[in-house]
């Protein structure tokens, strides 16, 4: 083999490792984001979970103040009105 050849096959060699590492290095980085998603959607599920029973509560919240809306618009009404009869 002539002296041109080798510096070739070294150089292609040298780029295959090349690649090789920085695809090895790419698929390390992937494997932990995946880990790391896989724990955050851990949580947020037992979050979820968690805060399931407060639904229920927060919806009678919501009708209890609608009905406390509605009773004081009443009661602002009757009072404007009792204003302008005076």
């Amino acid at each position: 083999m002539n002296v041109a050849a080798i510096v070739a096959l070294v150089a292609v060699g040298t780029l295959v490792l090349a690649l090789a590492y920085y695809l090895v290095t790419v698929i390390v980085l992937l494997r932990r984001l995946i880990d790391t998603l896989g724990k955050i959607t851990f949580g947020l599920r037992a979050i979820a979970h968690r805060t399931e029973p407060v639904n229920g509560i927060v919806a009678e919240i919501v009708e209890d103040l609608a009905a406390v809306d509605a009773a004081l618009s009443v009661l602002v009404e009757t009072k404007r009105g009792g204003e302008r009869a005076s």
